[in-house]
Formats: C-alpha cells, sequence, structure tokens
C-alpha cells in the first residue's frame, strides 16, 4: 500500500508544481484582459500617488500657509483646509499611511482566515466544530462595528486599529478557504501524503496551500478594498489617525463643514479612495474571471476561427 501512495505521489508532483505556478499565470491572464488592465492602472496610479507624494509636497501638511478654505489659486492649486494648510500637500502626504495600514491588515486578515480555513478542513471532526464556531461569533458583529468596538474601549492606537481590521476579516477568509479546502484535502495527493507518514503541518504547507493560490488571491483583492474603506471610516468618525496627520479620512471629516467654501479639501481625498476602491475591485474581479476561466472559451473560439480562416487562405 506504501508503493501504491509513493507512485501516486510521484504521478501527481508535475501537476503541484504547475498547481504551485498558477497564481502568476492567473495573475498574467488576468492583466491581459482589458478589465485586468484598467483596473490595475487604476491603483498604480492611486498608489503611486500615495507612495512619492509625501518626498514631493509644496509645503507641509502641518503648516498653516494661508487663510482656511483659500479658493485655488497659482501658488494653492487645491486651495487650503479647515486651518489654511494646503490641501495638496495634505493629499499627496495622506495616502501612504492608509495603504499601509490596510494591506497589513489585509495580510493578518487572510493569513490568519486561511490558517483557520484549511485547519477546519484538513482536521474535521471536532476542531471543525470549535473553529466555524468561533468564526460565526465574530461574524455576527459588522466589521465596521467590531472595529469600533475595539477602538472604543482601547483608544485609537494604529495597532489596534490594523488589528481589528484584521480580526474583522479573517471570518469570511476563513470561510471561503475552508469551503475551497474541502475538495483539495480528498485529492489524491493529499491522502498519498497522508499514507507516507508526512507531519499534518508539511501537508498543509506543501499539498493544500499551493492549490487554493487563486482563491487566495481573490479574497486578498477583496479584504484590501474593505480595509481601505474600513480604516478610512475610522478616520472620518474620529477613531483612526488623530489630527494633525494627514489622513485622507480625516482629511474628509475636518473640511466638510466648508464644501460650499473649498470642495477640494473634501474631493480630493474623496475622488483618491473610490478611484482606489473601483479599481481594486476591477482587478479582483479580473483575478476571479480568470481564475475560473471566464471568457477562456470566447478566447479559444476565436483563435480557432482566425486559424481555420487563415487555413482557407
Amino acid at each position: 500500500m506504501a508503493s501504491n501512495a509513493a507512485l501516486a505521489v510521484l504521478q501527481t508532483a508535475g501537476q503541484r508544481r504547475a498547481r504551485r505556478r498558477e497564481w502568476a499565470a492567473v495573475l498574467g491572464r488576468a492583466v491581459r484582459t482589458p478589465r485586468g488592465a484598467t483596473g490595475l492602472a487604476i491603483v498604480g496610479v492611486v498608489v503611486l500617488i500615495a507612495a512619492i507624494g509625501p518626498a514631493v509636497t509644496p509645503y507641509s501638511s502641518t503648516e498653516f500657509v494661508t487663510a482656511p478654505f483659500a479658493n485655488p489659486s497659482a501658488r494653492f492649486p487645491l486651495g487650503a483646509d479647515v486651518l489654511g494648510r494646503d490641501v495638496l500637500s495634505r493629499t499627496l502626504d495622506g495616502g501612504w499611511e492608509l495603504l499601509l495600514m490596510a494591506a497589513i491588515a489585509t495580510i493578518l486578515g487572510v493569513v490568519g482566515g486561511a490558517i483557520c480555513g484549511v485547519c477546519a478542513a484538513y482536521f474535521g471532526g471536532w476542531w471543525d466544530t470549535l473553529i466555524m464556531r468561533v468564526i460565526d461569533i465574530v461574524l455576527a458583529f459588522p466589521q465596521l462595528v467590531f472595529a469600533l468596538l475595539l477602538v472604543s474601549v482601547l483608544g485609537p492606537k494604529i495597532w489596534l486599529i490594523v488589528l481589528a481590521v484584521g480580526i474583522s476579516h479573517a471570518p469570511q477568509v476563513a470561510r471561503v478557504t475552508r469551503a475551497a479546502a474541502l475538495d483539495v484535502c480528498e485529492r489524491d495527493y493529499v491522502r498519498a501524503a497522508q499514507i507516507l507518514g508526512m507531519p499534518a503541518r508539511r501537508v498543509l504547507r506543501r499539498e493544500v496551500l499551493p492549490n487554493l493560490t487563486s482563491v487566495l488571491m481573490v479574497e486578498l483583492g477583496l479584504r484590501l478594498t474593505y480595509s481601505i474603506l474600513v480604516i478610512a471610516g475610522l478616520s472620518f468618525l474620529g477613531f483612526g489617525l488623530q489630527p494633525p496627520t494627514a489622513s485622507w479620512g480625516l482629511m474628509i471629516n475636518e473640511n466638510r463643514i466648508g464644501l460650499v467654501a473649498n470642495p477640494w479639501g473634501v474631493l480630493a481625498p474623496t475622488l483618491l479612495i473610490a478611484a482606489l476602491t473601483i479599481g481594486m475591485n476591477t482587478l479582483t474581479d479580473a483575478v476571479a474571471r480568470a481564475s475560473l476561466g471566464v471568457g477562456r472559451q470566447a478566447d479559444d473560439a476565436l483563435l480557432s476561427g482566425i486559424s481555420a480562416a487563415g487555413a482557407v487562405q
């Protein structure tokens, strides 16, 4: 029986290696589509603004340079905010912390949720019941409410905001990962590895997780979008980054009282957050479609038609 298991492992080695490289193939197919290219371009522009913005600000983001809510001018292209600070400088300086916090929270949520989901699917039994019941309890709280609960009790600390948002993502990721891992855990190469006595952590790392890369890629994009919105929303409510820090969510809250006098204090960060959200959703949708093979049949049919026409000529 052990020899049969070893043969099964050898027969599926090439398949496992191909599955481990699948994430690159899926991402490549996604960005080659109009939908994926558009999403990647939008996300790239906003990320570039957030990354290099602090280095190219005309003024300090906390410096009082003119009258409050001053109109746009040659010196101040987007005018001034509620305290007379340059809106353009604060916009350029206000994105990198938001994106960094959202990225860390997303990674924490996806990694934690993936571990819980894979363990629940692989071990089953009372482990599955325990993990999923805890997840159901966390899911009973909406994401923003859960984050507000932790932050309001312990204070608006940056590490706590990141942790709260990450924890709020983990249950959704765990449910999706568990559903996908249940099928993978029944595959022959997983059974063969178990029969050969491979430790559970090694089976999960080498046999199960590489076959979930497409699912986790989609979840990563979706949770990053939610992280950006939740963290920006917390800043808007006053539970995120605190003044005088430049933050897109905080800028919207500070300048909403002067929306008529100078709308750019609200419009500039709002447009960037909206663009980033739309671009990330578009890119994630393209990755999901590429992972499922949506549109591949149409492309194959088109190529077949072109080849047939060339043969006729």
